[in-house]
Order: C-alpha cells, then structure tokens, then sequence
C-alpha cells in the first residue's frame, strides 16, 4: 500500500486525487512542511511524499508521473506523440500556473518579510489570466487532450483551485467550465473529503 505524506490542502492533493482516479490504495499522513515526520523522509523538507515499499519519492508531478506510469492510467504511453504533448501540456501548466502561484506564495507568507514584494502580485495575477486565456484558446474538450484525461487535468484543476483560493483571477468561461466538469468527478470528491 502506497503512503502518502502531506496536507491535502496542499501539492499533496494532486498525489490524492491521482490515487483516487486509478483505484489504488493508500494511507495517508498528514504532515506539514518542514516537519519531523517530512524531514525525516525528505531533506528539503517539502511535501508531498510518497512511500513505495523501499522507495521514497518526491515532487507532485514525479509522483503523479510515476503513478501513470506505473498502473498504466492517465497518460500516454513513453515514446509517443500523444505522450510529448502530455508533457508539453504539464510543463506549461507547471510554467504558466504553478510557478506563479508558487512565487505569489513566496511573496505573501513564505519569504522573510525583508525579502517580499508585494507589488508583484499584480503583475503574477496579469500573467496568470493572459496564461490562462492561452490556455483556453487550445483547449479541446472534454479534457485537456480531447476525450482522454491524463495526469496533466490533474495538475490543472488543481492550479485553478489554487488561484482561486489565493484570490486570482479564473475568468475565462472555457476554463471555469473545464474546472467546474471536473470538479465533479467522485474522485475528485473523495479526495476533497480528506480536508479535515
């Protein structure tokens, strides 16, 4: 059985989620950040983790790749078309929305207080939506690459919840449609039940 170690609220959602999507059994483990219990299992401290018999794994999206991998679900075989545009499709959402969320992130709590600058909110929430727009002008429907779901919808929908609790705008009506559909998959609940 796989454990997972993180907040739900939190990157660690995504590993959740993707468990939830592929059928497969888990403990979870609620950890924060920089914890004994994340220290121990990894140096920087960063959550989410992933425990695998001996192997111990790091970073959402190495994980949730892994997993794809691994079970054969929510992605394109290696070495295919459709797998590079998968990993075009994650690496844009990691570029375009993660690392900006993230850097907002860095600016409001996380940084030293001497080292923030909070005018660079706009400029990220600017650049979120224009990103966002982009997005939505390629998007096929119903998922990210027409009627298969892949890893990549997981990091998205998550992205977009992010922005939206952190106060950014979600304001394409393709997008916010995408975000509401899959929302609705029981997965997708049963993985937003775990918030205590």
């Amino acid at each position: 059985m796989y454990k997972v170690y993180g907040a739900v609220q939190s990157r660690a959602f995504r590993v959740l989620w993707m468990l939830e999507e592929i059928g497969q059994p888990y403990e979870m483990h609620d950890v924060k950040p920089h914890s004994a219990e994340a220290l121990a299992l990894n140096l920087s401290g960063k959550i989410p983790i992933l425990v695998d018999g001996d192997a111990v794994l790091t970073d959402s999206v190495a994980i949730i790749t892994y997993l794809a991998d691994k079970h054969g679900a929510l992605t394109y075989p290696a070495g295919t078309v459709d797998r590079a545009l998968q990993d075009a499709l994650t690496h844009t959402i990691l570029d375009e929305f993660d690392a900006v969320l993230w850097t907002a992130a860095r600016h409001r709590s996380v940084l030293p207080e001497d080292r923030r600058i909070p005018a660079v909110d706009d400029s990220l929430k600017w650049e979120f939506q224009r990103n966002l727009d982009r997005l939505g002008k390629r998007f096929v429907g119903p998922f990210l690459q027409g009627d298969k779901m892949t890893l990549a919808d997981i990091l998205c929908v998550h992205c977009l919840g992010w922005a939206k609790s952190a106060g950014f705008p979600v304001e394409n009506d393709v997008m916010t449609a995408y975000f509401k559909d899959l929302r609705k998959r029981d997965a997708y609940g049963r993985t937003l039940a775990l918030i205590s």
